[in-house]
């Protein structure tokens, strides 16, 4: 077993998970650029901003400095926004070692290159993208710390190094799974931010348990159209990371995708939302992402266009809604090529 892992940052999940290795004897040392905060972790052992009431281990040490964070771990976690993956991967190549096992557990693309995480990472660090590992799933943080059974995918495009992934976190009550489809797992994760937040700007609207499972189940339909159409296997879509973590997402209050779509849908403006959230909220970002990744691979998703009207348009929600349901007849089974899903067959 590993005895010292780096988590690169503070925030909910990745302190679940910093908890989660800690749980396992493994000495963490979370990074965070928050002195406030770094503080608290280690001399209260809490992180009330993101895991209000919840006691940390004491084997999980913060600190502002990352070579210090990184020296003599074997494994570096990158729980970072989106947004800062870039700017965090190139702090990292300073103390990077190839034996590293480097897992990200970032679910989002960079917006303006339409590159995966797993991609952004490998260049900064000068690796293969088979280095890298993706770690997704159906996983609150607010119930991962609180030990509540999760289950969870490792992805990596080498077999080697997703199963390095599931040793290190495997425990009682953190079940692993390791998929070779690394960009169906990653793909998945991201997208079904978008839905999360159609989902909760219906319930916002008053729309009801109708409208929301029809929501989810043509969600899902458009991610893994674009999907495939990028190299994933359609099967993914069917597991953790598809619906299983689309269903989390698109459900529950713990949800901050969720939360911000219900207030969109009771008619709060887009920067008043951000500001009460006081988080990142990925799925704002992936529906800019996912609008210009439909243009580019000429596929259609009609939930992420409309959402892209409402987000950046100014288009109310409701309208975006009466979009979608007047859009023309289609036959439902029209996910994918039969070409295609003979490809994936064979």
């Amino acid at each position: 077993m590993l005895s010292k892992a780096a988590v690169l940052v503070a925030g909910s999940w990745g302190t679940a998970l910093a908890s989660v290795l800690a749980d396992k004897g493994i000495q963490v040392s979370l990074w965070t650029r928050n002195e406030k905060q770094m503080n608290e972790i280690n001399q209260e052992h809490k992180n009330e901003r993101f895991l209000p009431g919840v006691s940390l281990s004491a084997n999980i040490h913060a600190t502002t400095d990352m070579r210090e964070a990184v020296s003599g771990a074997q494994a570096v976690i990158m729980v970072t926004p989106s947004s800062a993956v870039r700017e965090v991967s190139r702090q990292l190549k300073q103390y990077w070692t190839e034996d590293m096992l480097v897992v990200h557990a970032t679910k989002g693309f960079e917006t303006e290159s339409l590159k995966r995480i797993s991609t952004v990472i490998s260049e900064e660090l000068g690796c293969e993208e088979g280095h890298i590992v993706v770690l997704s799933g159906p996983s609150h943080a607010e119930e991962v710390v609180k030990r509540c059974p999760t289950t969870v995918v490792v992805a990596s495009l080498e077999e080697e190094q997703a199963r390095r992934a599931q040793d290190l976190f495997m425990n009682s009550f953190f079940r692993v799974y390791t998929n070779r489809d690394m960009v169906g797992v990653e793909l998945a994760g991201a997208l079904k931010n978008i839905i999360a937040l159609g989902a909760g700007m219906s319930d916002g609207l008053g729309y009801g348990d109708n409208a929301k499972a029809a929501l989810l189940t043509r969600g899902l339909a458009e991610i893994t159209r674009i999907g495939v159409e990028m190299g994933a296997n359609p099967l993914t879509f069917s597991g953790l990371a598809g619906i299983g973590d689309l269903v989390v997402t698109a459900t529950s209050q713990h949800s901050r995708n969720w939360r911000a779509g219900s207030l969109l849908g009771q008619g709060k403006p887009l920067q008043e939302v951000l500001e009460s959230m006081g988080m990142v909220v990925e799925g704002i970002r992936t529906t800019k992402a996912a609008h210009t990744m439909s243009e580019k691979y000429g596929v259609q998703m009609p939930i992420a266009t409309q959402l892209y009207h409402v987000l950046f348009e100014d288009m109310p929600a409701k309208t975006a809604v009466e979009a979608l349901m007047g859009r023309d007849r289609k036959t439902e089974m029209e996910v994918m090529s039969q070409e295609t899903w003979e490809q994936w067959h064979t």
